[in-house]
């Protein structure tokens, strides 16, 4: 009688495990996808090495790269500030507002991982909605430091 006892025991534990962990797998409630909402798509990601080396070789059509949040500034950069603040939005839109539509525009802040940023979703889709068609996200996934600076990538400062 033991036995069998133990026996339906562990058999409800082991239904009860496999039950919960197909939940947990499946269910969308249980994790948040992060970084789902993005305006960008994978091809409006511009590498930081490309940009670097734009930048170090002096292109004439290096592209017009704004500086959305509060870290240092790249070289060639134009600091706007954090677009999360509605005084840097508005200073966003008056730098681009007598551009031409089709004018290559980087934009990063890097302030912390994309995921968590309150600056490039809100800078990105202002500047897609004001119809601007050459429009990247310098791809910098975990902060300006890891992917740039460490790098040894150039700013302005130098």
């Amino acid at each position: 009688m033991k036995k069998i006892c133990l026996l339906t025991l562990l058999c409800l534990l082991l239904v009860g495990l496999t039950i919960f962990n197909t939940h947990a797998q499946t269910s969308p409630q249980t994790m948040p996808m992060l970084g789902t909402n993005n305006p960008w798509s994978s091809g409006e990601l511009l590498e930081p090495s490309l940009l670097a080396e734009e930048i170090k070789a002096g292109e004439i059509h290096t592209p017009l790269i704004l500086n959305i949040g509060a870290v240092e500034d790249i070289k060639g950069a134009k600091h706007i500030g954090a677009v999360s603040n509605a005084e840097n939005l508005e200073k966003l839109r008056k730098a681009v507002a007598a551009l031409p539509k089709d004018t290559p525009i980087v934009i990063y802040c890097g302030c912390c991982p994309f995921a968590k940023c309150p600056n490039i979703r809100p800078a990105f889709a202002e500047l897609k909605k004001s119809g601007f068609t050459e429009v990247k996200l310098l791809n910098l996934p975990v902060n300006l430091k890891t992917n740039w600076i460490a790098k040894g990538y150039p700013l302005a400062a130098e």
